[in-house]
């Protein structure tokens, strides 16, 4: 692939022809070596990419891109981010690709359902799963995104890709759009992120995850590891990151910090 945008963007780009899984490859070089903070693995043929809870993450070659970007997170003063804040790091990526998608589809049309699938119309485009590096300084944030698939090679009945909802551009060009999009918002977003201190409130963060979330308001069923599922109304984001759920058994408030979401009106 041929990818000037993304390159100009990247600190440093790894182009692949094909591999396993994108984040494989760039946690393993990582640790390795001193790879700096945003370098890029990019691929348009991942063969054993993971989506989240363990699920399995494939595509036909060239009809999607998977790409994961190494964050090492350090403040203004030097020290690193503290763990308690990694948290922020996927939900400011899930944003990330949401604008980013934006710059190819109608705005309207695009939203992020908690806390990291963005959609077009009600319908999945891509999905992230972060990884934490061994040394527990650093995340590798792995991202898929359907270019040109079909509706018959679609994954999901609710999934969809940038050629079904509309988007005319093709091959590497299209390729390239969506990874620099992504790229230059993660990049604004992490930076400011950073720059305030991590504190979602002051970077802007907590209020751009609100406005493009189309979670809240919702009738949704959460499952959660190992517990029953949650049934109930989402009705915010609290300062963690973590979806707030109105019970529908009781109507006490529960704050979610990890689980498969469902909007009910899928059902």
């Amino acid at each position: 692939m041929k990818l000037p945008l993304s390159e100009a963007t990247a600190a440093h780009l790894i182009v692949l022809p094909e591999t396993g899984s994108t984040n494989d490859v760039l946690v393993a070089e990582a640790s390795a070596s001193r790879l700096p903070d945003f370098s890029v693995v990019v691929t348009g043929s991942q063969t054993a990419g993971r989506g989240r809870l363990g699920r399995v993450w494939v595509a036909p070659p060239g009809a999607s891109l998977a790409v994961s970007v190494l964050l090492r997170p350090v403040l203004p003063g030097g020290e690193p981010l503290e763990m308690g804040h990694f948290g922020w790091l996927p939900l400011l990526a899930g944003v990330a690709m949401t604008r980013a998608v934006q710059t190819l589809v109608a705005p309207e049309r695009v939203g992020l359902k908690w806390p990291n699938d963005v959609q077009v119309d009600g319908l999945k485009i891509a999905g992230l799963l972060a990884e934490l590096l061994p040394s527990g300084d650093a995340v590798v944030m792995g991202a898929g995104v359907n270019l040109s698939l079909t509706r018959d090679q679609l994954p999901t009945p609710v999934s969809t890709s940038l050629a079904l909802a509309g988007v005319e551009l093709e091959g590497d060009e299209l390729a390239d759009a969506a990874l620099s999009a992504y790229l230059i918002a993660l990049r604004e977003l992490y930076t400011d992120f950073l720059r305030f201190g991590a504190d979602p409130l002051s970077s802007g963060i907590g209020e751009s995850l609100a406005e493009v979330c189309t979670t809240i308001g919702q009738e949704v069923k959460v499952e959660l590891p190992g517990a029953p599922d949650l049934l109930g109304t989402a009705v915010g984001i609290d300062g963690s990151g973590r979806l707030q759920v109105r019970r529908a058994l009781d109507g006490q408030v529960t704050a979610v910090a990890a689980g498969d979401v469902t909007h009910l009106r899928y059902e």
